[in-house]
């Protein structure tokens, strides 16, 4: 297996740093931490060069807030500048590494794959088998082993101060366990520690039906008994590779549906998952209080009210999407966008 080495000028590029500044700031500039960076963008970003080709770069520390859904969980946030910006320069580079690793059934945080399409596969899935392998990892973010994945990293990494950063950023959290949620970071590690699994799935236990999206994955087959084993030897090599344990695992036939990325699959349809759908509504009759109010941004309410469609468009919903009425929030944006400008 190749190992790259002479990243770094890379990564430390003024192009590659100013590019991962403008990543870092999607749908943030808003914020006044983003505001106070662009006054002086191209001399904080020649700072951040010199300041990262000198080691004199650590990852700050990290600011925590709870989100209640789709669970309860803490987030974990870092500074824009220089943490976000650092983040995405180093990954600009490492994820085209990356990314050939990953097997075609592995669907998260990826170009070109993500929930749509790990439904899909999912649906073809359902289509021509009777059974299903269906399980999630205990907290698996806050459990992934810092040991292990830095050894995973240098499987395909050798230049000494890309290293350096990578493990800059995995130490910042201590007790030598978790890649904290909030990290642009996080979700590629979390990919890569759970990639060994897929190779050991796909290639050792010879499984083709096999989607995973994250620490989920679900996995097809005619032979129920079979599906008994391949659980067991799958808790084996968590357990000795990565430390990690199922948090919840079941196997029933297709027939009674596949709760699986949001969404309940079935051979002739598609239906939003229970929790999902009440978390929709519940949330759709908030936007516009909170929007009227001034606690979200017109931005953020636009990009909620699309992402909510695009969600409800994928899945047979036409009762959802009465209930919700959809377009009269829609003519509520355009309402407080005309206010905003008349203001």
């Amino acid at each position: 297996m190749k190992r790259h080495g002479d990243l770094w000028a890379k990564i430390i590029a003024l192009d590659n740093l100013y590019d991962a500044y403008k990543a870092a700031r999607k749908g943030k500039r808003w914020q006044r931490k983003v505001k106070t960076f662009e006054k002086n963008t191209i001399a904080n970003i020649l700072q951040l060069q010199v300041n990262l080709d000198n080691r004199h770069f650590t990852t700050s520390g990290y600011r925590t807030k709870k989100v209640y859904e789709p669970k309860e969980r803490d987030i974990y946030v870092l500074p824009f500048f220089p943490d976000r910006i650092v983040q995405h320069a180093l990954l600009q580079v490492l994820i085209p590494i990356w990314d050939p690793l990953f097997i075609e059934q592995s669907y998260a945080c990826r170009p070109g794959y993500g929930m749509h399409a790990a439904s899909r596969k999912t649906m073809g899935y359902v289509r021509r088998y009777k059974y299903f392998l269906k399980a999630d990892i205990r907290k698996f973010y806050p459990n992934i082993d810092h040991e292990i994945l830095k050894q995973i990293v240098r499987k395909k990494v050798k230049c000494p101060n890309t290293l350096w950063l990578v493990d800059n950023i995995i130490d910042s959290f201590p007790g030598g366990k978790n890649t904290p949620i909030g990290n642009y970071t996080s979700q590629w590690f979390g990919n890569l520690y759970m990639n060994e699994l897929d190779h050991w799935v796909r290639h050792n236990k010879k499984v083709n039906a096999f989607v995973r999206y994250n620490d989920d994955f679900v996995i097809f087959s005619d032979d129920k008994k079979a599906l008994h084993r391949l659980k067991d030897e799958i808790e084996l090599f968590l357990a000795d590779q990565l430390k990690l344990k199922f948090s919840r695992w079941s196997i029933a036939p297709v027939a009674q549906g596949v709760d699986f990325v949001g969404y309940r699959h079935f051979r002739t349809h598609i239906l939003l998952r229970k929790s999902t759908a009440a978390r929709v509504k519940r949330r759709l009759r908030w936007f516009p209080v909170l929007l009227d109010r001034g606690e979200i941004k017109l931005e953020q309410y636009r990009s909620s009210i699309a992402s909510t469609e695009g969600w409800l468009k994928w899945a047979n919903t036409h009762n959802l999407v009465i209930f919700t009425q959809l377009e009269k929030l829609k003519q509520h944006e355009r309402i407080s966008k005309d206010y905003r400008h008349s203001a």
